[in-house]
């Protein structure tokens, strides 16, 4: 355990303010602490402060300040605080669940004396200590306190073990005493434990130990029974004071102990059985330590001081992150706390039995704990913070876990026993253990309590596979199984109900059963089922068949199936929020069926037994077959429930009239029974009878009777029940006097009823034969006369009587019973036909071998198609023969597979007719692969093909190939054996295939066929015989397939084949497999390939790793050598580092080296220095002229370097003629002979001077010969010289000597020195050298800003350009154009060109207007002058003016300027540029996304909008875009446009407030284009204006639903029910803001009007059945022409325009027209003018307008 300060939440103060005691709250959240001050200090689980009370004193007479607070305990739910006081009381205060709550005492316990420490243990139980030796307990329930025990000592201090059970106190006098509330079975001692060396004030309760120390500077560890186990002594340690205070972590495997400015750590080492002392936690003036608190997830340590200080420490012994997405701490060794990093929250996991947790994972999308102990397996659910411990014997970490019942268990597998396990969340026992070998979830079903039912407290069971084909039902609760199910097929998918009653299990072919658990029924519901599932909270079923919905409300009735037709497939099934939806995958769209939660509801009601909600909810419905079922349901379950008024009424609904009545009766009798004794009346022995009379168990209703003696009332039952024979014996066995009577009555009975049959049995059992057949004829039962007269001889003898019954026997065709009769009176010849007729042939040849033998043979024959007819194949056989029909034979005996009877009868054939049965007999013998006989047969049958393929089929290929080659070409033969060959390849048998397709000499089919099955092998075997030179080729191809299937070692296998070792390298390389690519790369490779493979492995190690690697190959050198070559700088630094320091400078030098060449000069200048090379960081920042980093590096780093330094930057400031630099660094450089060199290179001789003389003193007269041989004079000097020269006739020296003067402050000299100097130059020397002085001193002019003279001097010597440039640079542009006209007109266009630059650099542009019109506009464009620009455009052509607009247009739609957009393409037209769609498009977006445009205010927008629209659709049918997708959306544009024009003004004429409201409604249909919120807003307001009120409600009540999805950027969640089968579209664009504010209105009236029954909330519909706005019809897809007035669909009285396509209805057209001519509205006109131009004219009756 590690001790980590966190923060102070308590500062101390100067002096002596002991905090007395603390408490942190079970649940985590809070902290309490009480000062000396007898304050309660609450805080947060963070430590933040927030919250206070003060406590208060027994008696408020005696003040605040008598008493201290010595202790104080949460409750276990953390909403209490218990305060322990010395003035004789606890107080018990209600701080509430959350912060700020008020506090109230709700409990206060008055005691005898001090009471001295305190803890709360369980709900209502709080123990604490007296000064007078008492240990109470007080009951917060009944505000009482008892005494526990007591003691003759002051209590110094109290605790708990770890589980809260058993306390341990601790006296003045050093004993200990132990109680237990409960032991757990522990069998540890009570009472006196032990006697401590002194007081124990630190006394702690750990897990294996107690913890006892005081004043005497040792802490003894002592064992369960008090022996002493270590002794802590530090009574030699000075430093050390007394131990005041103890506390013990959680999980009881921690201690801290507290003494002055210390706290010493103890751990409990399980391994060792002892304490182990950690290094303890020093703190210097902490002072004494008067209170400890461990939180009770063991994180934190409160630790309390004398001067009022509390500190927080954190407490772990590790921690680490597992995933990036959960924090594990390790508090103890049996305790981690799991911290969910994104949310928060945490889980304390803790094994109760003190086990050491190995690991812990987080599983199941990050929801589930799993952690092993050496005894135990730990789970933990994180979302309801459920835990369990079970008993685990280690099994090496081979579990499964399955978590796909997310609620109530946990699925385990062994995989080496097959065991299944299950627990639940929150028990530590394991629920129970099954076999199987099928751990897929979809194969288990376990279902916990999940729905209660009546009368049953614990439900839990188990259903799950016990082969594929055999599913097991177990109860979880009794351990016994409940039923097993064989099944013929695959068992793929099962699940239980959730009561467990039923199981819905799906074989592989689709078939879907119910099985009833309690009846072991078993129901086949669908013939294909490939979706199924129960609806949660029900036992409703719903399922797909092909294209239905099935769904099953009552599952008790599998054959009442409610089905919808489906379009696609069922994904899921939702219920939520009082609705259950299907949802349906229909292509691209998701649709969602509602079920009638109704009908579920009615099966929970049922499923929770009561009978009474669900018959209020039946009496809702229409009667239908679902109704009917669930009726006939709580029929039955009410009367098993003996509810039998309820089950009156469920007769009475299903029409079952006289069960109605009867239950009617049985309810009056028990209702009066139930008035006169009491209770209801079911128990009564008539109500009991006649309820089992209605079950038809009449024995039972006789018993109710016969045990009160109701003789009567039986009889007069069986007697309404016409059961006479039951009468009849009850009246027997009690001797009834009317039992003659009784007998009497029942044959009058059977005689008045017309039951024969039953008073002939009477008539034979009283004697009278004749009567009885009499009865039995007119019964129509000929067969039980029959029979009575072949008994009785005196009616054989009466020729009357037998030929009544043989007539009777014969026209009932009891031919054979006929037949009997006959033969019985010797009449034969009747009796043969009666025989035969009767297919009694037996019998008829037994009689015609005696009586007609020449009949035997046609009997025979006649009997043989008999039986053959009945499929007796056999048994005609023998008869077929014995009538001598062969033929016949043969065919019975094939049918009859009697194969060696047909042959031996078809052999002794002579007639060539019965040889076509050589075939079926052949193929008989080829099926049981007697292949000789087959073949004779079919060679006999001239069936030699067939014989050649049961060879080929056999694999028997030599007898095949013998046979064919005597009858076939070879051609056939080649055709035969590849397409025998390619089935056999469809078989899977390969070799037989191979050997066909070799056997006609076609191996490259044997190598495809293969290739093809991935058989490679093979292929090559085939590949290497039959095409040695692609062999290569083919396993290089094979390697790469292979690889692709990460199949490396038979890829590997053959890239060495194919020769091709790298790409196998590479190929383990890609895959992470360096030790296979180091083996192929050292094998196979040249020298240095390993050493590359083994230098990219370590590089993908990294660290320690890399390093062993490297000295394992003895490449470590080579290996950083080779990251340094290659830029892989810290890799090579990693490796050198770690193993070879030496190398570190080589790499710094070479990093520098190509920091250098990344010109990153910082980062290089440390890397050199690094390496021990400053002087190369030097040369560097030299080299880049960086002197400031230069110098400050060779200052501190190399200072021989300082002063290279300084003449380098002073040479550099020579060449910028920084000359006052350049010297004082080259002085500083102490170099002054270099700064007199430069001087004299630039000719500078008077600073030369200077510098020798004050540097140089000795040098000075060399100095000045040179510069007096040089010729170096002053300014004077040199013009007296040039004009002396001049004078001479020197030319050439006068002109140099001129130009050498240079005298900045006499420029007026310059001037004329220059002048005179190109004067001479022109008139004396050549062209050439005039040209070369011109070209110095024009440049000198210009500078001086003489341009005029420098252009002249150019003139004078013809240079043309160099004139003009030098106007230029003096902007005397007419200058320049005055002489490029004149002396070279090939310049003009440079000037234009120079001079329009020179205008775009000024800014002129307007006079650049009328120099280059385009540059101007794009300079107007980029200033923003956007005015002048269009403007100046406008006088250009079309397309450059649009240009220009379409820029304009794309500024303002970014600046939301739409309406300026609109304005400039009404006023300079649209054309149809492709390029400008999208401004159109924006324009239009932008427009109709405008707030508060629903005006009549607006038309002229929408106008403008609409004609450009109209203009643009025209220009494009002109152009090559024409019924181009973007036409057609610009149409549907205008059209939208138009809608809005039409309605602005309508809506400024209130006759047309119809018109406005229908066009808000038409535009539903467009929502794609504008904002579907805004629309639908506008459409419900004017439905609203017009009373529309239920398409307002529905249209605000969507815009309501689209405003709440815009909040959360998804419109997934929207309901479309209410806009099925229109054509209102459901996918619209979200928009990314909301268009309109008055949401909150809009709600309130929409809640106004869903509670007002009168609206009707539907969409109204027309004559078509559909809704009246839409345009196409349901059902049969016609769509109507949409009216041009108002958008809604033209059905009958139609108006048609010239222009096809376009329409009015009659009546809207009518009442436009009306309103326009009575109101005169330009708008109205305006539109109709509109129309007229769209559709091709207004119709021949229409409105003419002026």
């Amino acid at each position: 355990m590690q001790l980590k300060y966190l923060k102070t939440l308590l500062t101390p103060q100067d002096g002596a303010a002991k905090v007395t005691c603390m408490a942190w709250a079970p649940n985590n959240a809070k902290f309490a602490v009480c000062t000396i001050d007898r304050v309660v200090i609450l805080y947060d689980e963070q430590g933040e402060k927030k919250d206070r009370f003060t406590t208060k004193p027994a008696d408020p007479k005696y003040g605040k300040k008598t008493y201290v607070v010595k202790s104080m305990a949460f409750s276990p739910d953390s909403t209490k605080i218990a305060v322990a006081q010395t003035d004789n009381i606890i107080f018990v205060y209600k701080i509430g669940e959350e912060w700020g709550d008020k506090k109230v005492i709700c409990n206060k316990f008055i005691q005898t004396s001090a009471v001295t420490c305190l803890v709360w243990t369980s709900e209502h139980a709080i123990i604490f200590g007296l000064a007078e030796g008492k240990v109470r307990q007080a009951n917060t329930k009944t505000s009482k306190s008892s005494t526990i025990y007591g003691t003759d000592s002051y209590v110094v201090s109290l605790t708990t073990n770890v589980s809260g059970k058993g306390i341990l106190s601790g006296h003045a006098d050093g004993t200990v005493v132990r109680y237990f509330v409960d032991d757990e079975g522990s069998g540890e001692s009570q009472g006196k434990l032990l006697t401590h060396a002194c007081p124990p004030y630190a006394l702690a309760w750990g897990t294996n130990s107690i913890i006892v120390a005081g004043c005497d500077k040792k802490i003894v560890a002592y064992g369960k029974e008090g022996h002493v186990l270590q002794t802590f002594d530090y009574s030699r340690d000075r430093s050390e004071k007394e131990f005041t205070v103890a506390a013990c972590s959680p999980s009881g495997q921690s201690i801290v102990v507290g003494s002055y400015d210390r706290l010493r750590v103890f751990n409990w080492s399980p391994r060792k059985g002892v304490w182990d002392e950690a290094s303890p936690k020093e703190i210097p003036n902490l002072y004494t330590i008067t209170a400890l608190s461990w939180k009770k997830d063991g994180s934190r340590l409160s630790v309390g001081t004398l001067c009022g200080g509390v500190e927080l420490f954190d407490c772990c012994l590790r921690r680490s992150i597992y995933k990036n997405k959960f924090e594990m701490t390790y508090v103890g060794l049996s305790q981690v706390i799991v911290k969910n990093l994104s949310t928060g929250t945490r889980v304390v996991l803790k094994s109760q039995y003190g086990y050491e947790i190995d690991e812990v994972k987080v599983m199941g999308k990050d929801r589930y704990l799993v952690a092993h102990t050496s005894d135990t397996l730990l789970l933990g659910d994180l979302v309801f913070n459920k835990l369990s411990e079970v008993a685990w014997q280690g099994s090496g970490g081979n579990e499964k876990f399955f978590f796909e019942n997310e609620t109530v268990h946990c699925i385990f597998l062994f995989p080496c026993c097959l065991i299944l396990a299950l627990v639940e969340y929150g028990s530590n026992e394991i629920l129970g253990s099954v076999r199987t070998e099928f751990m897929n979830p979809h194969l288990i079903s376990v279902r916990l309590n999940e729905r209660r039912q009546r009368g049953v407290e614990d439900n839990k069971k188990l259903a799950y596979l016990i082969d594929i084909k055999t599913i097991a039902i177990v109860d979880l609760v009794g351990g016994y199984n409940l039923g097993t199910i064989s099944h013929d097929s695959k068992i793929d998918w099962l699940e239980l109900n959730e009561t467990g009653h039923k199981l819905l299990f799906r074989d592989k072919k689709f078939r879907l059963h119910l099985y009833d658990i309690a009846s072991s029924m078993k129901n086949t519901m669908l013939s294909f089922c490939p979706y199924v599932q129960w609806v949660p909270g029900s036992d409703v079923v719903v399922a797909q068949n092909r294209g239905n919905l099935c769904v099953w409300y009552t599952i008790d009735s599998p054959e009442r199936v409610t089905m919808f037709p489906l379009k696609g497939d069922i994904v899921d099934l939702e219920r939520s929020n009082g609705k259950t939806e299907v949802i349906v995958t229909e292509g691209v769209n998701s649709v969602s069926y509602t079920l009638d939660e109704g009908l579920i509801e009615f099966g929970t009601a049922i499923d929770d037994g009561d009978y009474y909600r669900a018959t209020a909810f039946l009496e809702t419905l229409e009667m239908s077959a679902e109704t009917e079922a669930m009726w006939k349901t709580l029929s039955k379950l009410s009367l098993e429930a003996q509810q039998l008024h309820i089950a009156e009424r469920c007769f009475a609904a299903l029409g079952d009239v006289s069960k109605a009545r009867f239950l009617n009766e049985t309810n009056k009798i028990a209702d009066a029974v139930s008035k006169e004794y009491g209770g209801d009346g079911t128990d009564h022995y008539q109500v009991k009878a006649r309820l089992a009379m209605l079950d038809k168990n009449f024995k039972l209703a006789e018993m109710y009777y016969m045990e009160q003696n109701a003789v009567d009332e039986v009889m007069e039952m069986y007697q309404e029940l016409h059961m006479w024979d039951e009468c009849i014996a009850v009246a027997e066995a009690k001797g009834h006097p009317e039992l003659d009577n009784l007998r009497h009555s029942y044959y009058s009975y059977l005689m008045e009823t017309n039951q024969n049959e039953k008073a002939g049995e009477v008539k034979e059992n009283e004697g009278d034969f004749t009567g009885a057949v009499n009865l039995y004829l007119k019964a129509g039962l000929p067969a039980k006369a029959a029979c009575l007269a072949m008994s009785r001889d005196e009616l054989l003898s009466s020729h009357d009587i037998i030929s009544r019954i043989t007539a009777a026997l014969i026209k009932g065709e009891f031919y054979e019973r006929a037949g009997d009769l006959f033969e019985r009176t010797r009449n034969n010849q009747r009796a043969l036909e009666c025989y035969r007729k009767g297919n009694a042939f037996k019998k008829a040849v037994d009689l015609a071998r005696v009586a007609f033998p020449a009949e035997v043979v046609k009997l025979e024959e006649v009997w043989g198609d008999y039986l053959v007819q009945q499929k007796q194949m056999d048994a005609a056989i023998n008869h077929y023969i014995e009538a001598g029909r062969s033929t016949k034979a043969i065919e019975a005996a094939i049918a009859a597979r009697q194969w060696k009877k047909a042959l031996h009868i078809l052999e002794q054939q002579e007639d060539k007719t019965a040889a076509k049965y050589y075939l079926k007999i052949a193929q008989h013998y080829a099926s049981v692969q007697e292949f000789e006989v087959a073949e004779r047969l079919f060679v006999k049958g001239d069936h030699t093909k067939d014989a050649i393929d049961m060879y080929t089929q056999a694999g028997l290929w030599e007898q095949a190939h013998k046979l064919a080659v005597k009858c076939m070409s070879q051609e056939d033969v080649s055709a035969l054996y590849i397409s025998r060959a390619q089935e056999l390849e469809k078989e899977g048998k390969y070799k037989e295939a191979e050997r066909l397709f070799t056997t006609v000499d076609e191996p490259d089919l044997a190598i495809t066929m293969y290739k093809k099955n991935k058989m490679y092998d093979d292929m090559i075997r085939l590949v290497a015989v039959h095409h040695k030179d692609l062999l290569q080729e083919t396993h290089i191809h094979l390697a790469k397939e292979l690889e692709a299937e990460s199949r490396f070692q038979e890829a590997e296998y053959h890239y060495l084949e194919g020769q091709d070792w790298k790409a196998a390298v590479n190929m383990y390389r890609v895959n992470d497999m360096w030790e296979e690519a180091y083996r192929i790369a050292k094998t196979h490779g040249g020298a240095s390939a390993h050493k590359q493979v083994a230098y990219l492995w370590a590089k993908s190690l990294g660290g320690e790793a890399a390093v062993k690697l490297l000295n394992k190959f003895g490449f470590l050198e080579t290996a950083i050598d080779f990251a340094a070559d290659n830029f892989t700088f810290d890799f090579a630094f990693e490796l050198a580092r770690l193993a070879m320091k030496p190398k570190i400078p080589d790499i710094h030098l070479k990093n520098a080296m190509f920091l250098e060449d990344q010109g990153k000069f910082n980062e290089a200048e440390t890397e050199f220095i690094k390496a021990g090379k400053p002087k190369e960081a030097v040369l560097m920042h030299v080299h880049n002229k960086d002197w400031s980093n230069a110098q400050r590096v060779a200052e501190a780093h190399d200072p021989e370097s300082v002063a290279d330094i300084l003449v380098s930057q002073a040479k550099f400031c020579f060449d910028q003629k920084e000359f006052q630099k350049a010297e004082a660094f080259l002085l500083r450089a102490q170099r002054p002979e270099l700064a007199i060199k430069y001087y004299k290179d630039a000719g500078m001789w008077t600073d030369a001077m200077r510098i020798c003389k004050d540097y140089l003193p000795s040098k000075l007269s060399v100095l000045q010969k040179e510069y007096e041989s040089e010729g170096n004079w002053g300014v004077e000097g040199m013009v007296e010289q040039a004009q002396e020269w001049e004078q001479t006739g020197e030319y050439a020296r006068a002109v140099d000597c001129y130009l050498k003067v240079k005298d900045s402050s006499n420029m007026d000299l310059l001037m004329k020195c220059w002048m005179k100097a190109a004067e001479l130059a022109i008139k004396f020397l050549s062209h050439d050298k005039a040209v070369e002085v011109s070209q110095v001193v024009g440049p000198r002019l210009i500078q001086l800003r003489k341009y005029s003279e420098a252009a002249e001097l150019y003139l004078n010597l013809d240079l043309i350009k160099n004139a003009i440039d030098a106007f230029i640079e003096g902007e005397e542009w007419n200058k320049a154009k005055r002489v490029a006209k004149e002396l070279d007109p090939r310049l003009e266009e440079y000037v234009d060109k120079r001079y329009k630059e020179h205008l775009k650099n000024q800014g002129k542009v307007d006079s650049l207007v009328g120099v280059d019109v385009v540059a101007a506009l794009d300079m107007y464009a980029e200033r923003g002058q956007w005015e002048k620009c269009i403007d100046t455009a406008s006088k250009q052509n079309f397309k450059v003016l649009h240009k220009y607009i379409a820029l304009y247009a794309t500024h303002l739609i970014k600046d939301g300027e739409a309406e300026k957009v609109l304005n400039l393409y009404t006023q300079h037209g649209v054309p149809a540029y492709s390029q400008n769609f999208n401004i159109y498009k924006r324009m239009f977006l932008e427009l109709v996304s405008l707030r508060d445009r629903d005006c009549a205010e607006a038309y002229q927008m929408w106008a403008d909008l609409r004609d450009i629209l109209l203009l643009l659709c025209e220009n494009l049918t002109k152009s090559s875009e024409a019924n181009s997708p973007a036409h057609e959306e610009f149409e549907q544009m205008l059209l939208v446009a138009h809608y809005y024009a039409t309605r602005s003004a309508a809506k400024g004429i209130d006759q047309l407030s119809s018109v406005a409201a229908k066009l808000s409604i038409s535009l539903l249909r467009h929502t794609e284009l504008i904002p579907a919120d805004k629309a639908f807003y506008e459409a419900g307001l004017a439905a609203k204006a017009v009373e529309w009120e239920n398409m307002a409600f529905i249209f605000l009540n969507r815009f309501l639903d689209l405003a709440d999805g815009i909040d959360e950027g998804t419109l997934d969640a929207l309901d479309h029910t209410d806009f099925q089968d229109t054509d209102i579209p459901f996918e619209v664009p979200v928009p990314s803001k909301l268009h309109v504010e008055k949401r909150e209105e809009i709600r309130e009236w929409v809640l106004t009007v869903s509670m007002d029954q009168r609206v009707e909330q539907v969409l109204p519909k027309d004559e078509r059945g559909t809704y009246e706005a839409s345009l196409v019809a349901v059902g049969s897809g016609i769509r109507s022409l949409p009216c041009v007035i108002t958008g809604y669909p033209v059905l009958r009285n139609k108006i048609e325009f010239k222009r096809p396509g376009m329409a009015a209805n009659k009546d809207d057209w009518n009442k436009f027209l009306m309103a326009t001519k009575t109101t005169h509205s330009p708008e109205c006109q305006d539109v109709l003018k509109f129309i007229t131009q769209w559709c091709g004219g207004l119709p021949s009756a229409g409105y003419s307008f002026h």
